[in-house]
């Protein structure tokens, strides 16, 4: 029977906290719980009213990873679900609401994928969003160049960019919008890679296909088709060691000369957040959200 806590009047099962799942850092279950914890006030905003995708990762990130987009065998009753549309026909899936069911499901070992779309309103998208993605041997340097490009891009059409790495190899750019559809925001992204493409074709690649990707960075726009998820802020990756999904300044984006400078662990964020807050707090003002043009 695993241990329960009682975590804002909700009692949580929360089982193998012994277990080492990053061996390369030797971080335990526990830890990584007491991470999401801790990182719960920055994290949670981003995942509120979200239809949450897991990655799970149950046995660490060498074992098997797998995604689970509906509400998972034995959710309690006290998390809340919803209903959202998908292409084969309406689902449910989990939303993370509050800290007991963060807890909740940070024992299940997972990472935290969101739309760009709330449940409330998910013909209408809230987020804009361009994964960076490089092709070896690029790195998240060459990620930043490309950045702060669409970041002057974005700003002549009265977008506001902020960037967070991916947790992985690259970079993640993210913007407030409004009166937009997932399809339209999808365009309009299209078509930015599209320019940055032509702006420096020694550095930048629109399409996914392999064979072109080597030492350039993949703008991937795609991620904000109304089907596709992105992995949240803050949110731990299932990598070799707990790397995490975390946001930047500008400032930091433009001094990039080396990619060990942007590899943030779990140990790593609370002192960032400490020092800067949470730097994606301004999409949450809807007064800053941008009509595309």
């Amino acid at each position: 029977m695993a241990p329960m806590t009682e975590v804002e009047g909700r009692r949580v099962a929360l089982s193998n906290l012994d277990k080492v799942l990053y061996p390369a850092a030797g971080l335990t279950k526990g830890e990584l719980l007491h991470y999401y914890a801790t990182t719960a006030e920055v994290l949670l905003p981003h995942l509120r009213d979200r239809a949450v995708s897991f990655l799970r990762y149950p046995d660490g990130p060498d074992g098997q990873v797998f995604f689970t987009k509906n509400v998972p065998p034995g959710t309690p009753d006290w998390v809340t679900t919803a209903e959202v549309p998908r292409s084969e026909g309406p689902a449910r899936m989990v939303l993370v609401q509050d800290l007991a069911s963060l807890m909740w499901a940070a024992n299940l070992v997972t990472e935290f994928h969101t739309h760009q779309w709330t449940v409330d309103d998910p013909g209408e998208a809230d987020r804009l969003v361009f994964d960076l993605d490089p092709g070896p041997p690029a790195t998240v340097v060459q990620c930043c160049e490309v950045a702060l490009w669409l970041r002057e891009r974005l700003a002549a059409d009265g977008i506001e960019a902020y960037a967070k790495t991916s947790g992985a190899k690259g970079l993640h750019l993210l913007a407030g919008v409004r009166g937009a559809s997932s399809e339209r925001v999808s365009e309009y992204a299209k078509g930015l890679a599209v320019e940055a493409e032509r702006a420096l074709p020694e550095l930048v690649v629109h399409r996914m296909t392999r064979s072109l990707r080597p030492g350039k960075v993949f703008v991937d726009w795609s991620q904000n088709a109304a089907r596709k998820t992105t992995a949240a802020p803050y949110t731990v990756r299932a990598r070799d060691v707990p790397a995490v999904s975390t946001p930047v300044t500008w400032e930091e984006v433009a001094g990039c000369g080396r990619a060990e400078r942007f590899a943030f662990l779990t140990p790593d964020v609370g002192r960032r957040v400490r020092d800067h807050g949470d730097l994606l707090a301004p999409l949450f003002d809807r007064r800053r959200a941008a009509a595309l043009p």
